[in-house]
């Protein structure tokens, strides 16, 4: 990609500049992709009015600039989609050249197909919202279920944090280990990550009577004296999970850890996770942490890496696959 000069917006043209901005989802997430770049984040005020209106003003000029919108759609999921909205209009009105909405974590992705009669498929509805509020393309990191991609009409480069995890338990030598997927949709990225680990692969069988309410059945596979890993996309509540790592140590698990990369993290899992068999639970910081709770079992990896290179090839229109070998689509 040639060199890459600090510097506080990257121009290639004196008419297309770089600039990077940030909502207040994850400002630190934001402030590590810009330092990847080499870049200041870009200048905009936000604030929210007395009655929960949001405002936003960019406080430079953007015209004819390529415009990064970094800003995941976590808790208050409802807020930071509005403001990310607010932002993706205001920089369209403000002349920018293209504006990129960079959403590490994509909230009401779970709502992706009607599973009783009278539901939304609201994963469509925020795809949709998004595009007309002016967005010429998405970067988003390991959507919940690869056919969000088709939800939306613009380009959508769909990242992974796989190999990063990936890398990481290389690193810890587990010796014996076996992956496991949480349910039987999760089980080609099991495959994918045991593949990296060169290892075995399981999978728990459970029963969802409601939303955010789950039991494991049973576990099908061979854990007996092996260091189990279950890897998921999300962990919300950590129910499935920690039911999970309870069942893989009664089959015999000598130690379990888990790894996802949004931590959703909703009462109540941290105390949860706390008190569970698990040894590790490892994350991303496309959702940053609560303060205050429990927090010594997690750890967590950045994804500013992955995003700052996502973000430089498609400023400079070269591959974004190349950074994965091909091996970003997960499904």
């Amino acid at each position: 990609m040639g060199d890459w000069e600090p510097r506080h917006c990257a121009r290639i043209t004196p008419e297309r500049s770089l600039m990077v901005f940030s909502g207040r989802g994850n400002p630190e997430l934001s402030a590590k992709v810009a330092q990847k770049l080499g870049i200041e984040l870009g200048q905009v005020e936000i604030k929210t009015f007395a009655d929960g209106e949001i405002y936003v003003k960019y406080l430079q000029s953007i015209r004819g600039a390529d415009v990064f919108i970094i800003q995941p759609t976590c808790r208050p999921v409802n807020e930071n989609l509005v403001e990310l909205l607010i932002m993706i209009q205001a920089a369209r009105l403000a002349s920018a050249h293209r504006v990129t909405a960079v959403v590490p974590w994509m909230g009401y992705s779970r709502q992706d197909k009607k599973s009783r009669p009278r539901e939304p498929i609201t994963a469509r509805l925020v795809a949709d919202i998004i595009q007309a509020a002016g967005a010429d393309r998405v970067i988003t990191m390991d959507l919940h279920a690869g056919q969000l991609q088709g939800f939306f009409s613009v380009p959508v480069d769909h990242m992974t944090a796989l190999t990063m995890i990936s890398d990481y338990f290389k690193l810890k030598g587990l010796g014996d280990s076996v992956v496991v997927s949480p349910d039987a949709g999760g089980l080609k990225t099991a495959k994918r990550l045991a593949d990296r680990l060169e290892c075995s692969v399981a999978v728990l069988s459970k029963l969802r009577p409601e939303h955010n309410v789950s039991r494991v059945m049973h576990v099908i596979g061979e854990v007996k004296g092996k260091t189990a890993i279950i890897v998921d996309d999300i962990i919300d509540t950590a129910g499935t999970l920690v039911n999970g790592a309870q069942a893989l140590i009664e089959q015999g698990a000598k130690e379990v850890y888990a790894a996802a990369t949004h931590p959703v993290l909703s009462d109540p899992a941290y105390e949860r996770i706390a008190v569970s068999p698990l040894k590790e639970v490892v994350v991303t910081d496309t959702i940053p942490l609560r303060s205050g709770v429990p927090r010594d079992k997690i750890v967590v990896l950045s994804a500013a890496g992955i995003l700052a290179d996502t973000i430089k090839s498609v400023f400079t229109d070269e591959s974004v696959s190349e950074l994965f070998q091909g091996d970003n689509q997960l499904f």
